[in-house]
């Protein structure tokens, strides 16, 4: 097999590439929505378990 060394750089690549897509994706989220979800833990859980059906 020749090239192996190829598939470091492709891998270093994707790994940058996905970095910078959450990176910009954080960076946009909305106010709302963070703060809904840094809520979630503290949220009591007889609610979720009276609201299913």
């Amino acid at each position: 097999m020749e090239n192996v060394e190829i598939f470091p750089i492709i891998s270093l690549i994707i790994f940058i590439l996905f970095f910078i897509g959450i990176t910009i994706w954080a960076m946009r989220a909305s106010k709302e929505y963070v703060d809904h979800m840094s809520a979630l833990p503290m949220d009591d859980d007889n609610e979720l378990t009276e609201n299913q059906p």
